[in-house]
């Protein structure tokens, strides 16, 4: 038992694999902080944008 348990702590084999996914994650929650941060000024922008299109679409019409 002892010996599966040392061989189970020196072993490396798995260990670039969990860092590559930890280093994924970390740029996944960071890319979902930047998205969520930067939503609002995304919709001002559409907004406003919107506003000179319906604008723009009654003075061509009238």
């Amino acid at each position: 038992m002892k010996m599966i348990f040392r061989n189970l702590i020196q072993e490396e084999q798995g260990q670039d694999l969990i860092e590559y996914t930890l280093l994924l994650a970390f740029v996944v929650l960071a890319s979902a902080a930047l998205f969520i941060s930067a939503g609002g000024s995304i919709k001002g922008i559409w907004g406003q944008a919107n506003g000179i299109l319906t604008n723009a679409n009654a003075a061509a019409a009238s």
